[in-house]
């Protein structure tokens, strides 16, 4: 019997090209994340990190001013599969901007950690770099306000010292850093 030849498929569609690409980054980010927890995995059942509930979060500013280490702990994370890839980011740019270009008084992080990328129009993708994010939660705060909420702050594990007694939990206002087992890290944000 003749094995028949796949068929070339036609063009692909806006929509599958952003599912197939939402679904490589959101791996991508789950496979980073394993590797951060890697060398934690011998870690004993009683062992435990401090972690950011998402949803708690009121994105107060402390994790960038209470954290012990000299540059926060606490990073920016994106997730992907909620983002919209708008033009108009509330993450990305400050309010009431009078143009969308990236010049300095237009844009809302103050450190310069999220870039963006053109995809189409009106299409752009944002990455965060964590290397300049300093946890402030700004963009954490604007993508709430005014986009889907695809923004979100957690503990970076490999930085944190996992302190007994995370200075940032003391003054946490809504108890959104808690204490949890290492099996259950990283609670990343849900879809919207």
């Amino acid at each position: 019997m003749k094995k028949q030849a796949k068929q070339p498929k036609g063009p692909t569609s806006r929509r599958d090209f952003f599912k197939t690409c939402g679904t490589i980054i959101a791996g991508s980010g789950l496979l980073a994340v394993g590797g951060y927890l890697a060398p934690r995995s011998s870690a004993t059942e009683g062992d435990s990190m401090w972690q950011i509930d998402p949803e708690l979060c009121l994105q107060c500013g402390r994790c960038q001013t209470e954290c012990v280490m000299p540059v926060s702990a606490v990073k920016c994370f994106h997730a992907n599969q909620v983002c919209g890839y708008c033009d108009l980011c509330g993450g990305y740019y400050r309010a009431n901007v009078k143009e969308l270009n990236t010049a300095a008084e237009n844009m809302l992080c103050p450190t310069g950690a999220i870039t963006r990328k053109y995809v189409e129009d009106p299409y752009f993708e944002y990455t965060i770099d964590e290397d300049l994010c300093n946890g402030c939660g700004k963009c954490v705060k604007g993508c709430s306000s005014f986009g889907n909420g695809s923004l979100f702050l957690q503990i970076q594990q490999e930085i944190c010292l996992n302190c007994n007694e995370c200075q940032i939990a003391k003054v946490c206002v809504s108890g959104a850093i808690q204490r949890v087992p290492v099996s259950k890290a990283y609670r990343l944000k849900d879809k919207a």
